[in-house]
């Protein structure tokens, strides 16, 4: 089986006086030659996150944070490349306030600075186009939106929870899903007694049993949340599975997420999952 291709990138979202800096390409591939994008870089092998983006900045910008702060990981599935998924480490930026102008290398041509109101969808990146709505959202700006998609079922985002469980680990397992729409509506769920196995394998179980179920409904956009955070980080590229009992459905799963627009994995706390702990529950005292 050929395994998705991953590339790690970090970008900054560089705001001031509530505008955000955008760089506009001078070349590369058609879909992304003389679009805007968020200031950033690939992270190198055996280099820190933060490290990369500072070097990013002074690179590509010419500019030096005064304040970063993590602000989300997310995965995305290049449309040009189908075989490549791109793990986004997305940091929020300040500049001190005498900071200078900002100062361009050869791969940029233009910047500007722009409120998230005034920035539109055909003159950005997908990518940036999928981050800059997600900060919206986390950041409660109400009505703002970068999709220019069509507001149709197939478009429209589902969130799905999942959880898999163990008892004995390994003993009696079992794993579940519940999907809902934007209005916090059920509109599927589901789950698989395992037998004996281990809470780590019910988890990826969950995950796929839920994926499978989304291709189903013709869904394409996807806010995963689960309680384990092994899983969430080797979903999202951080963590390298070396487990081998764990690479098989990992691979399906990576195969399974290159059929959508975007998933992303985020981890809760238990307490925040207890509807599908419950379904896995409920399997497990059905098949006691």
């Amino acid at each position: 089986m050929e395994i998705l291709r991953q590339k790690v990138v970090i970008r900054a979202i560089v705001e001031r006086h509530r505008r955000i800096l955008l760089l506009r390409r001078h070349g590369g591939r058609p879909s992304i030659a003389g679009l805007y994008e968020l200031p950033g870089g690939s992270l190198h092998r055996g280099e820190q996150p933060i490290d990369a983006l500072k070097r990013s900045l002074q690179i590509h910008a010419g500019i030096f944070p005064e304040s970063i702060r993590l602000c989300d990981v997310v995965s995305f599935i290049d449309p040009d490349d189908r075989e490549l998924q791109y793990v986004f480490i997305i940091y929020e930026v300040s500049l001190p306030e005498n900071a200078s102008r900002v100062t361009l290398d050869d791969e940029y041509d233009h910047y500007v600075w722009k409120s998230l109101l005034d920035i539109q969808h055909m003159m950005i990146t997908n990518s940036t186009a999928t981050l800059l709505s997600m900060n919206a959202k986390q950041n409660d700006y109400s009505g703002i939106t970068l999709d220019n998609s069509k507001n149709d079922d197939k478009n429209t985002t589902i969130t799905i929870y999942s959880d898999g469980g163990s008892r004995g680990n390994p003993g009696p397992s079992a794993a579940a899903f519940i999907i809902m729409d934007k209005n916090g509506s059920i509109v599927a769920q589901g789950g698989k007694f395992l037998g004996q196995n281990n809470s780590g394998m019910a988890e990826y179980i969950g995950v796929e049993l839920a994926l499978q179920k989304a291709i189903e409904l013709g869904v394409k956009v996807v806010e995963f949340y689960s309680d384990s955070l092994m899983v969430v980080n080797q979903l999202n590229g951080l963590f390298t599975v070396k487990n081998r009992e764990f690479c098989s459905i990992h691979d399906r799963i990576i195969r399974l997420i290159a059929q959508f627009q975007r998933v992303n994995f985020r981890h809760i706390h238990r307490e925040y999952n207890r509807m599908a702990d419950g379904l896995v529950n409920k399997i497990l005292d059905e098949n006691e």
